[in-house]
């Protein structure tokens, strides 16, 4: 049967180091302690391996304390057990209905028409008027845009300007 680990064995890293330190200045800061028992205090907390190596640096000092010092949480009420694990989900998204207008439509008149017609259909027409722009400023080598767009609504789908999905 396996044991559960002694706490003042468990290793310490570099973050728990430095919480000790940066507590130890400010109690320094608060007059607690002389500027050499600061001195020592930190060097033996950058030195520390364990857990039971940071423990001594703080009894004879109030709160603060580091946080990972604390005598674990005891468990008064039977079963003496911790509270079980309850993952915590995502809410579920709130189902929006679908859009009356259609992903092949839209995707078909960016692709035949590629000026934002289909954008402007779906009622985007930001994005529309974008288009149209680019495609008169660059005297046509801007349809590029609107066809990749048309193509990405044929295969993906897209949502309308409230939203909701196109429909297929």
């Amino acid at each position: 049967m396996s044991q559960a680990p002694d706490p003042e064995e468990m290793r310490v890293g570099t973050a728990e180091r430095e919480e000790a330190a940066r507590l130890l200045a400010d109690h320094y800061s608060q007059g607690r302690i002389t500027p050499d028992e600061y001195e020592g205090r930190v060097l033996a907390a950058y030195e520390a391996v364990t857990l039971g190596e940071l423990r001594p640096l703080f009894q004879d000092l109030p709160a603060p304390h580091p946080v990972y010092l604390a005598p674990p949480p005891r468990f008064e009420q039977p079963p003496f057990e911790p509270p079980p694990f309850v993952p915590v989900y995502q809410q579920p998204a709130a189902i929006l209905p679908y859009s009356p207008k259609s992903k092949v439509a839209a995707g078909v008149l960016q692709i035949v028409l590629p000026f934002g017609i289909g954008r402007f259909y779906t009622g985007h027409v930001g994005i529309a008027l974008g288009q149209l722009a680019v495609v008169v400023f660059t005297c046509g080598i801007g349809v590029v845009w609107p066809i990749v767009d048309g193509i990405v609504l044929l295969a993906n789908g897209g949502t309308d300007a409230q939203g909701r999905r196109l429909r297929d």
